[in-house]
């Protein structure tokens, strides 16, 4: 499966694929520039994740590496709050491109390990979530540093390949026939 992780920067992106990957976390991260490619298998499924910058300047790429991907993974500072509007604006902007109808997103509010950290209701109504009808939406609070949630999250992108795999099947069986 592949999977395109966004955000605005900061949101702790490198660090979720970091905890997926090894279960490990860094103080010291460094700021994605452009964007990684990392291959995880977890089970029997292989995991391709896109993690892309999210600084204003890479914001516009986003769509590219979006497109044709199992589920879009939106990771957003959950103790940012000042951030979280210009978050909801990049997100509803990237959900209304043609080429990312009916993707799955999972929005992932990180770092609840924080005392500012909004309640997951407050995230969902913050964001706007309720609006998008499109698609499956799905909303974890997680905290890569204390790796809180993560194996949550994990299930749900293994649910998610099946769910990929069995459509692209029945795809293919339907254009052969």
């Amino acid at each position: 499966m592949e999977l395109s992780l966004v955000g605005l920067q900061n949101a702790g992106k490198t660090s979720l694929v970091n905890s997926i990957a090894t279960g490990g976390y860094s103080e010291d991260m460094i700021p994605t520039v452009g964007f990684n490619m990392r291959k995880v298998t977890k089970g029997n499924v292989t995991i391709k994740l896109w993690d892309l910058g999210g600084q204003r300047r890479f914001r516009t790429m986003w769509e590219r590496y979006c497109r044709g991907v199992s589920a879009i993974l939106y990771v957003v500072d959950a103790a940012d709050r000042d951030g979280v509007s210009i978050s909801r604006s990049e997100l509803h902007d990237l959900l209304t491109k043609p080429s990312l109808s009916g993707i799955p997103l999972l929005i992932l509010g990180n770092k609840i390990d924080k005392s500012e950290a909004l309640s997951k209701q407050a995230l969902v109504d913050q964001l706007g979530l309720e609006s998008i009808t499109d698609r499956e939406v799905c909303c974890y609070m997680i905290s890569c540093k204390d790796s809180i949630n993560i194996d949550i999250v994990i299930d749900w992108l293994i649910k998610h390949s099946k769910t990929a795999t069995a459509t692209a099947t029945a795809t293919a069986t339907a254009k052969a026939t």
